[in-house]
């Protein structure tokens, strides 16, 4: 069966190669191209630390980072801990893949400078913690390429990694009159097979919100006979 990943570059690329890692050939059709925002950052000296739930901040943040470098980092999960190590900055906590428990977690009180996307997970701060927003990048949707929907008419299993992403996703398979009943979609958690909508041939959640859950669903959904 063939599996697409539709998420943004360099993500696609990872997603390929760990696919491959697991025993998948995986191909990536990006839906999306990620874009850098200018953003106005407050006084280093009123942020305790920074809470970055993707990667993507960390590549499009800019040189105002850079007034940070000795603030603690509050990193969402693995993979995004990684890319704030290699931009340089200190990790201090590595979440569980979600943004609202890895706060509910952190000591009070303190002063949180939070960077992300357009598109993002809204968090509630529990007592003692003030969050700062800034966007530092945005998601431009891309159109489905031609290649992309000939897979998806011989029944592929598409990997979806965000919201945005499966609502993008759903609107082009209707706009190309891709048939949805022919579609197997493996979801990172359950409020992204939300957003997909229904009437697709099957729609799975992984079992955590990480990329090796991802592929392990992927793989058991490979092997299984598809419902009809």
């Amino acid at each position: 069966m063939t599996i697409l990943t539709i998420r943004p570059e360099p993500g696609s690329r990872a997603t390929v190669a760990a696919g491959l890692g697991a025993g998948l050939e995986i191909e990536a059709f990006p839906l999306f191209e990620i874009r850098p925002l200018p953003w106005a950052a407050p006084a280093p000296d009123g942020v305790d630390g920074l809470l970055i739930g993707s990667a993507n901040v960390m590549r499009h943040a800019g040189p105002a980072l850079d007034a940070f470098a000795g603030k603690p980092v509050h990193a969402v999960g693995a993979a995004t801990a990684r890319a704030v190590e290699a931009a340089g900055l200190a990790v201090a906590t590595v979440g569980p893949g979600h943004l609202q428990p890895l706060v509910d977690s952190l000591p009070a009180p303190q002063r949180l400078l939070r960077l992300t996307g357009a598109e993002h997970v809204p968090v509630s701060p529990p007592p003692g913690i003030e969050i700062d927003q800034r966007i530092v990048y945005e998601s431009v949707p891309l159109p489905l390429p031609s290649t992309a929907a000939e897979r998806l008419k011989a029944r592929a299993l598409v990997l979806l990694h965000s919201a945005a992403a499966a609502r993008h996703f759903a609107a082009e398979c209707d706009r190309l009159g891709i048939d949805r009943s022919q579609v197997r979609l493996a979801a990172l958690a359950p409020r992204i097979a939300q957003a997909a909508g229904g009437h697709w041939r099957e729609i799975r959640c992984a079992s955590g919100p990480s990329e090796a859950a991802l592929l392990a669903l992927a793989r058991d959904m490979c092997h299984e006979r598809p419902p009809r």
